[in-house]
């Protein structure tokens, strides 16, 4: 009987001990971190580099007489107009700081720097002998170099997330050097030559893609890397040389004006390595 009690008692604990562990809260997972991801901004300061092509457009120079030497020009001993076109590499640098108005799409405005090497030299040597005008061999030399050139620029442009399409436009400088030697035989007659920093103008358009941040092309650990293609036409205008008389007999002052315009194109790509906003 004491047993039957015992066994019918235990039976009753475990009974309300379960019902109680039943009514007890239940624990819950907590719910998985949501980390957005960032919208790729263009603001931010970027360095890179450049290459591409280099090519001139207007690629003549022009010549006249002073006074009586201008039948000499008249009558093909020194010619009015020879062709100087020129063409090379160029390779340089820039800095810059982009400023975007709404991430992810929308309006982007930035000013940047560069500068390049310029292979645009061209020297063209012409023999002219004409015996029924003058019975001397004549030679006539032409010189034209932009050995650099550099811009400072700034750019508009719309961005499409990581695609932005922009145009450019501002101040351009070079150094330049002109030089003509006209000849009669051996000595050189008359020669003018001239070398300075000129200034002008540059503008073209461009369009650039931001990498992803870990790409391999990422040596500095920046924000982003970008590539671009552009394309930028300058002009730092045009100058008469005098091309003078080198001494006696001839008459010093009495000469030529010869005419150069420095202008042409590069068509070039480059790196970029952007830091600041993501």
């Amino acid at each position: 009987m004491l047993k039957s009690l015992l066994a019918a008692g235990t039976a009753a604990l475990l009974s309300v001990g379960a019902a109680s562990a039943a009514d007890l809260p239940r624990r819950v997972a907590p719910p998985p971190v949501f980390t957005p991801v960032p919208v790729f901004t263009w603001t931010g300061a970027y360095f890179g580099i450049n290459a591409g092509y280099a090519f001139t457009e207007a690629d003549r120079v022009g010549t006249v007489g002073i006074g009586a030497l201008q039948a000499n020009v008249n009558n093909g001993l020194r010619r009015a107009s020879v062709p100087l076109a020129q063409d090379g590499f160029t390779a340089g640098g820039q800095v810059g700081y982009n400023y975007q108005f709404t991430p992810g799409s929308g309006f982007v405005i930035g000013l940047e720097a560069d500068a390049a090497y310029t292979d645009l030299n061209r020297r063209r040597t012409e023999s002219i002998f004409l015996p029924a005008i003058n019975p001397n061999q004549l030679t006539n030399t032409y010189r034209a170099d932009l050995s650099f050139l550099g811009t400072v620029r700034g750019r508009i442009g719309y961005a499409f997330d990581r695609f932005l399409v922009y145009g450019t436009g501002g101040f351009a400088y070079g150094d330049v050097t002109q030089t003509v030697a006209f000849q009669t035989n051996a000595p050189v007659t008359y020669f003018g030559s001239r070398s300075r920093i000129e200034t002008g103008y540059a503008y073209g358009g461009g369009v650039e893609y931001a990498l992803p941040t870990d790409s391999f092309l990422n040596f500095f650990k920046s924000n982003a890397v970008t590539l671009k293609a552009e394309y930028i036409r300058y002009d730092l205008g045009s100058r008469n040389l005098l091309v003078a008389s080198t001494g006696a007999p001839l008459s010093p002052g009495v000469g030529y004006f010869s005419r150069f315009r420095t202008e042409g194109s590069l068509v070039r790509a480059g790196l970029n390595f952007k830091f600041g906003t993501f």
